[in-house]
Formats: C-alpha cells, sequence, structure tokens
C-alpha cells in the first residue's frame, strides 16, 4: 500500500516557509539595527557639527527602525523556538497570522515613509551645504533604512502566503 505524501509533504512545505521567515526577520533585526546604529552615531559631524536630533526626519527614520529592530528580533526568536522546539508545535492562530501579515505590512509603509522623508532632508541638506561626513553617514542610514523595508515587504509576502494556506490543523 502506498502511503499519503500530503501530510508529510505539508509539514515540510511548513517548515520550509518558517525557515525563510526566520531568515527574514534575522536581516530585518540586522538591517534595523545598523540602521538606527549609524543614525545615532550622526552627532556632531561635519563642518556645521550638526546632529540628527535636530531633524524630525531623521528622528522619524531612527524610530521606526528601532521599532522594526523589536519587532523582527521577537518574532524572530518566537520563529527560532517553533522550529527548535521537541515536542509538537503549537499551530498558528487565525489571528496570529492577521498579526503578523497586518504588521509586516505596517512595518515595511512606515519604513518607506520614514526612509523617503530622511532622504528628502539629507538631499536638501547636500543641495544646499555640499557634502560632509553628517550627510554622509545620515544617506548610509537611510540606504541600510531602504534595505530594511525591502526585508519587511518580503517578510510581509511570506505571512501572506502563511495566512492564505492556514488550516486549523
Amino acid at each position: 500500500k502506498r502511503q499519503p505524501l500530503g501530510p508529510v509533504r505539508r509539514a515540510n512545505r511548513e517548515k520550509v516557509v518558517k525557515r525563510a521567515a526566520l531568515g527574514l526577520r534575522v536581516c530585518e533585526f540586522v538591517v534595523c539595527l545598523i540602521s538606527f546604529s549609524v543614525m545615532a552615531a550622526d552627532k556632531n559631524r561635519g563642518w556645521a557639527l550638526d546632529s540628527f536630533d535636530r531633524y524630525v526626519e531623521f528622528r522619524y527614520s531612527m524610530s521606526v527602525n528601532i521599532i522594526g529592530f523589536a519587532y523582527s528580533g521577537l518574532q524572530g526568536l518566537d520563529l527560532l523556538l517553533q522550529l527548535t522546539s521537541t515536542r509538537k508545535s503549537l499551530s498558528y492562530s487565525q489571528l496570529r497570522c492577521y498579526f503578523d501579515f497586518a504588521m509586516d505590512q505596517i512595518l515595511a509603509y512606515l519604513l518607506l515613509s520614514a526612509s523617503s522623508s530622511a532622504f528628502t532632508r539629507v538631499d536638501d541638506w547636500i543641495s544646499n551645504w555640499g557634502q560632509d561626513k553628517f550627510p554622509s553617514m545620515a544617506t548610509a542610514s537611510v540606504g541600510v533604512s531602504f534595505l530594511a523595508f525591502t526585508a519587511f515587504a518580503l517578510s510581509s509576502l511570506v505571512s501572506g502566503y502563511v495566512l492564505c494556506t492556514h488550516r486549523n490543523s
């Protein structure tokens, strides 16, 4: 008699999706950490001895990256515990799937919004005052923040897939 392969393949597929989600969470965690660390270090730089905290756009970008850092860290720990747990894993509730999808979408939007506003400020600074160390560090932080947006956008695709394929087991 042939064994039914459906449940086995489904379990393997769920594990692969969780591993992909964990990889994206680690990526989000790292790039958000780098982005807000570079922005926080951008104090008293350049010929004007300017600082990121004098500009709303930079504070907004840093705040959103801190929130993304914390969220992705907690989600990553949760996924790691699910993948390494020896006992039978508890399946996600439908509400949890909606929460993950919504938060990924919200953070992707906030990161895109914050990065765009910070980039506009950097561009304005450079066009008015020229290039120096302050806008260079801000540009690096904003560039990494755009990478964080990309990671959260991909994560929202994964959480959307989980939401659409979720079955109460």
